[in-house]
Formats: structure tokens, sequence, C-alpha cells
């Protein structure tokens, strides 16, 4: 009895009852022993035993949520006072715009949409409150983006010692 293995396939007859295996996946596994035997100890890392985790939370990610954060309270003042929004929107597209960029030097894009809307119908805020309780939320927000300054690199820190001298001037223009 003569066994015959069908032409271009590579792989045993399955009626033999040996699990088959191609020829190129063993030369693949041959050629990555080889490869990892020959790499592996040169650069020290785990060739074979990568996990595909992703990468750990940039640095500047609490700034863009702090952005965000500011945006939608000055949004939100705006709504509920309306005599403050002429006054209030210029600083909420400001913090927009600090996201978009802090986004971008991070390398995630933003969301696509449109920012927040204020609230409608929203009771009226006496106004020297509002500007108070956003003059306190600026001067923490200068104080992070001073303090992520001062620890950035160098090809960021431009860019965080501008977003800080902005919130600096957003202090004074709710006095």
């Amino acid at each position: 009895m003569v066994l015959t293995c069908p032409v271009g396939t590579g792989r045993t007859p399955s009626n033999q009852g040996v699990a088959g295996h191609s020829r190129r996946r063993l030369l693949r596994a041959g050629a990555l022993v080889a490869l990892g035997g020959a790499v592996a100890p040169l650069t020290g890392c785990d060739l074979l035993d990568r996990d595909d985790e992703p990468p750990p939370p940039d640095a500047l990610e609490p700034l863009v949520a702090e952005s965000l954060a500011l945006e939608a309270q000055h949004r939100a003042a705006a709504g509920t006072t309306p005599a403050l929004a002429g006054r209030l929107t210029p600083i909420a597209e400001a913090h927009r715009a600090h996201a978009d960029e802090l986004r971008r030097v991070i390398g995630r894009p933003a969301p696509s949409g449109t920012p927040a809307t204020t609230p409608s119908g929203s009771p009226a805020a006496e106004p020297d409150a509002v500007l108070a309780q956003l003059r306190r939320a600026e001067q923490q927000g200068r104080t992070n983006a001073a303090k992520a300054c001062a620890g950035a690199p160098a090809e960021r820190a431009a860019l965080l010692g501008s977003i800080a001298a902005a919130r600096a001037t957003h202090v004074e223009a709710l006095a």
C-alpha cells in the first residue's frame, strides 16, 4: 500500500492519524527560534514574552481633562448668568483651544462634535458668586499648569507655560 500526499498542500495526509504541520509553519518556527536566540541576548528585551498592554497615560492627560472641565464650568456659568456670557465665553473658548492643543501634543485626536452647550432655563445665579467660584477654579488650574510646566521636558514647557499664563490672565479677567 502506497500513501501519497496531495500536491501543493504541504501537509501529511489526515488519514494517517498524525496531526500535520505545513513545512512553511515549521520553517517559520525554526527561523523565530534562531532569530530569538541570536537577538534576545543582544537586546536584553523579552522578545517572545511581550505583552500588548496599552502605553501608560501621558502626563498631560490630567491637564486635558482640567481644560475641558474649566470650559464646561465657564459655559455653564454663561448659561445661568447671561449678564456674564460676553465675559465668560472667550475664556471657555480658550480652554477648549488648550485642550485641543494638549491632545495634539499627546497624539490623541479630539473627539468629533461640537463643544458642550450651555444649559437653558436654569435659574439665574448671582454674578459675584459665579465669578468667585470661577476664580477659584482658575487659580487651581493655574497652579496645576505651572507645576506641570516646571516638570515638563523642554518641548512641552513652552505650551504649559503659555497655558499657566493664560489661566493667570483668566483669574484677573474674573476679578
